[in-house]
């Protein structure tokens, strides 16, 4: 059975509106390429239909929309292709069919994404734990929104976190967090919750360090939550953005109160690491 990509054109005056009222239809995340097109997915014809049908409805006969069909393919085998080992900062990020010595120093992590985002492969996942690389502490409580495969919540555990707590809106991607932070042997020293970013954080606070690996516009809604949430002097790590992001994401940051005090690049992806101002 194929899936359908739908890709939207929307006015740059109206992209985010267009961009949050797909989140909210779809129940997914959207992705906006680096020209503004959205990029939105459906299972089916018939559905891909029927959000092009709500989507003309709700904000008019004038959006320029592509539809895209793809054949299904098996992601539980083919998410493995081409997968090896990655090194980012301490941590070396191993697949589980790979047998690795690990040096002097070095941290491993044995990750199996399968269904789940995070596997280091992605530029996003390595810029954001190269940052919490470098800010996390022992004794740290942590928090991990959009935590996925449950990398960078292991990966804070491994740097000594006191707390390391993922949460995640796709109920599919936790039997696969609980799988790998078992693999790594932290599974007694980490939570994974499904739910709301926006209404789960507030509940876990204080936090040390909080990073957000999701996307530019769930980034910015989640700013003032972020910003309540950390403890004095903490740390505030967002990524999942492309460097033609950079900009747009910044205003709003600043605007929330926040200092930035580092950004990273890995190829087209941007990541940085703010506190409260």
């Amino acid at each position: 059975m194929s899936w359908f990509a739908i890709e939207v054109h929307p006015e740059a005056e109206r992209r985010d509106a267009v961009a949050a009222w797909l989140v909210e239809r779809t129940g997914e995340a959207v992705e906006e390429r680096a020209d503004g097109t959205l990029v939105s997915f459906a299972t089916s014809a018939p559905a891909a239909e029927a959000l092009e049908r709500d989507l003309v409805e709700a904000h008019g006969p004038g959006l320029s929309l592509a539809r895209r069909e793809h054949p299904e393919v098996d992601w539980t085998l083919a998410w493995r292709e081409g997968l090896g080992v990655r090194r980012v900062g301490r941590f070396a990020i191993v697949p589980s069919w790979i047998h690795y010595q690990a040096g002097p120093g070095e941290l491993v992590i044995v990750i199996d994404p399968e269904m789940a985002f995070g596997s280091g492969e992605h530029g996003s996942t390595r810029a954001a734990l190269a940052l919490l690389d470098r800010f996390a502490r022992p004794g740290h409580t942590v928090l991990d929104l959009g935590s996925g495969s449950g990398i960078l919540t292991i990966a804070a555990a491994k740097l000594g976190a006191a707390q390391a707590i993922g949460v995640e809106v796709d109920a599919e991607s936790l039997p696969f967090a609980f799988m790998n932070a078992e693999r790594n042997g932290v599974l007694e020293r980490v939570a994974f919750l499904e739910g709301d970013a926006a209404q789960l954080t507030p509940l876990l606070a204080p936090a040390d360090v909080i990073v957000s690996n999701i996307l530019r516009l769930i980034n910015v809604a989640l700013l003032p939550e972020i910003r309540g949430s950390l403890r004095p002097g903490g740390i505030a790590i967002f990524s999942g953005m492309e460097v033609a992001e950079a900009e747009l994401f910044r205003a709003p940051l600043l605007e929330a109160g926040f200092r930035v005090v580092a950004e990273l690049i890995d190829e087209t992806w941007w990541a940085v690491a703010a506190t409260p101002a």
